[in-house]
C-alpha cells in the first residue's frame, strides 16, 4: 500500500508531497528563474502550482551522488602502529632500523634461567623503585627490532578527549557524545582518589619507607603529607619558596628549593639544610649513602651522608659539564648517574670518582625525563620522541629504537601490572599521560587531567600516582584479574 504524506492547500484541497513538483506530475513550472523553493526543500510551501522548481536540477542533484569510491583509499594497513616489531627478511617497508649494530649481540639477552627469577618477583618488588621495571619475557630483545614507515595516507586517529561540558557538569549527549565521560581510558585498572590542597604545580612525590603518608611537594611552597588509609591531609609544612622537586630513600625525606635542599628524618624528625645550590633545584635522585641535586645553572652537587656520630651530610663532588639547567637524573647500571638537561644532551657520570665518562647527543630539544629498565634507558624530551639507548660491544650507548608522540614528553616512569608486564607511564604535554607495555608499546590505557601532568609516582600494591599543574594528585590502581 502506497502512503502518501498530505498537506492542507490554500483552497482546502489535499495535494501530495510526491505531486508538490510544478504544473504536472514529476515536472517542473515554466519559470525564468530555475530556482528551487526554499519552502518546497523544507516541506512548507502551500503553493500549487509554485513559481518556484519543486525538484532539483540535474546539477544539483549530481551532487548528492553516491559516492563510487571510498574517501580514503582502502589499505589492509588501515592502522598502523607505533610497535616495535620484527624486522622481516628482505624487507623493503622499513623506514629505520633502530640503532647502528654492528652484531645482534650488542645488547646483551637474558637467559632462561633469570627469566624465571624475574617472573617469580612480585609488583611490589619492582615497584620500590620509580625508574626501574624487570623484563618478563626472553623475546623482548632490542637490537633486532624495527619501525614500520607509517603510510602516509592513512588517516590519523582523531585525538581523543574529556568532554569539556561533562568536566562541568552539563554535557546533555550522555552516551552519546563523541568525548570522553572519564579521567581515563583502559579496563584494567581503575582511580581510586583525588587529593586537592595545593593551588600550584605538583613537582614531586615521595613515599617514605616505613611512613604512611605520602608526600608531595608543589609550586605553591608547601609540603602536604597524606593519609595512605583515609586520603586526608595530615599536614602542611610551608617552606616559603617553590618546590622544584622531591624524593626519598629510606625514612629521609629530601626536597629541592631555590639553593638549598631540606632534609627530614620522619621516624626521628631530624631536620638538616643542604647548602651550596645556585639556583633552583629541579632534580634529586639518592642512592645508598649519596644525594644527588640537578640545579638551573647546570651543576650537579653531590652529598655523601656520614654516622660517625651524629648523621650529618658532607658535600663530596661538584660535578660541572652541562651548559643548561639540569631537569631528570637517575642512577643504575652499576656506578653510573644519568642527567638530561635543558642543553639538550644526556650525561653519564661515575659517581665513585666523579666523572663524566661520556655525552649522549639524540634530542633535538629539553630532556624533561630518564628512567633505567633493565640494561636500557629512556629519556623523554620535548621533541616528542622517546629514545631507548643500549649499550655496546665498546661500553658506549646508542639509540636502539625512537618512539614519536603527538606532544612533547614531561615525565617517564614505569612499573609491573599484576601480570608481571612491564608498564611505561609517559606523560605529555596534551594534559594526558600514555601507559604501554614494553618493548611493543602496546597501548594500554590513558590518564586525562585538566592541565599537564608534570610529576609521576609508583607506590606499593599496585598503586600509582600524578601531580598535575592545577595542584591535584590522582591516585589509580591496577585491577588484579
Amino acid at each position: 500500500m502506497e502512503i502518501k504524506t498530505t498537506r492542507r492547500g490554500p483552497q482546502g484541497k489535499e495535494s501530495s508531497v510526491f505531486d508538490r513538483l510544478g504544473a504536472g506530475r514529476g515536472g517542473h513550472l515554466n519559470n525564468s528563474s530555475n530556482k528551487i523553493c526554499k519552502f518546497w526543500l523544507s516541506g512548507r510551501c502551500l503553493k500549487n502550482p509554485c513559481r518556484f522548481a519543486h525538484s532539483e536540477t540535474p546539477d544539483v542533484a549530481s551532487i548528492h551522488r553516491q559516492r563510487q569510491t571510498p574517501y580514503y583509499p582502502h589499505s589492509s594497513n588501515a592502522l598502523v602502529s607505533n610497535t616495535w616489531r620484527r624486522a622481516p627478511k628482505n624487507s623493503q617497508n622499513v623506514q629505520e632500523k633502530v640503532g647502528n649494530h654492528k652484531s645482534s649481540e650488542n645488547v646483551p639477552g637474558k637467559s632462561e634461567s633469570d627469566l624465571e627469577d624475574i617472573k617469580k618477583k612480585s609488583p611490589e618488588s619492582v615497584s620500590e623503585s620509580s625508574s626501574e621495571c624487570s623484563v618478563v619475557e626472553d623475546d623482548s630483545n632490542l637490537e633486532n627490532v624495527v619501525e614500520e614507515k607509517p603510510l602516509e595516507h592513512v588517516p590519523k586517529k582523531t585525538t581523543e578527549r574529556v568532554c569539556e561540558f561533562w568536566v562541568q557538569g552539563t554535557c546533555v549527549y550522555g552516551d552519546q557524545c563523541p568525548y570522553l565521560h572519564s579521567w581515563f581510558r583502559g579496563d584494567k585498572f581503575k582511580r581510586l582518589a583525588e587529593l586537592q590542597g595545593h593551588n600550584k604545580a605538583v613537582n614531586g612525590i615521595a613515599l617514605p619507607l616505613r611512613c604512611n603518608k605520602l608526600c608531595s611537594g608543589s609550586s605553591d611552597g608547601t609540603i602536604r603529607l597524606w593519609d595512605c588509609h583515609t586520603g586526608q591531609c595530615a599536614n602542611v609544612i610551608n617552606l616559603g619558596d617553590e618546590v622544584g622537586s622531591v624524593c626519598s630513600e629510606g625514612p629521609w625525606l629530601f626536597v629541592g628549593l631555590p639553593s638549598v635542599v631540606k632534609v627530614w628524618n620522619t621516624e626521628s624528625g631530624a631536620e638538616y639544610s643542604l647548602n651550596g645550590p645556585v639556583g633552583q633545584v629541579n632534580a634529586l635522585e639518592s642512592v645508598n649513602d649519596l644525594l644527588f641535586a640537578g640545579v638551573e645553572d647546570g651543576v650537579i652537587l653531590a652529598w655523601k651522608g656520614t654516622c660517625e656520630s651524629n648523621l650529618t651530610f658532607q658535600l663530596a663532588a661538584t660535578l660541572i659539564g652541562h651548559s643548561h639547567g639540569i631537569t631528570s637524573l637517575v642512577v643504575g647500571g652499576g656506578n653510573r648517574l644519568y642527567s638530561g638537561s635543558k642543553d639538550h644532551t644526556i650525561r653519564v657520570w661515575d659517581h665513585e670518582n666523579w666523572q663524566c665518562i661520556m655525552t649522549l647527543n639524540g634530542h633535538d630539544d629539553v630532556v624533561k625525563s630518564l628512567m633505567r629498565w633493565d640494561k636500557y634507558l629512556f629519556s623523554g624530551s620535548l621533541d616528542c620522541t622517546i629514545k631507548v639507548w643500549a649499550s655496546t660491544d665498546d661500553g658506549s650507548l646508542e639509540v636502539i629504537y625512537t618512539h614519536s608522540e603527538e606532544q612533547g614528553i614531561l615525565a617517564l616512569s614505569g612499573m609491573t601490572d599484576p601480570n608481571v608486564k612491564p608498564i611505561l607511564y609517559c606523560s605529555c604535554s596534551d594534559k594526558s599521560v600514555h601507559l604501554y607495555e614494553l618493548p611493543t608499546f602496546t597501548d594500554r590505557g590513558r590518564l586525562f587531567a585538566k592541565q599537564e601532568v608534570q610529576t609521576l609516582q609508583i607506590g606499593p600494591g599496585g598503586l600509582f600516582f600524578t601531580g598535575d599543574q592545577t595542584g591535584l594528585l590522582a591516585v589509580y590502581t591496577w585491577l588484579a584479574d
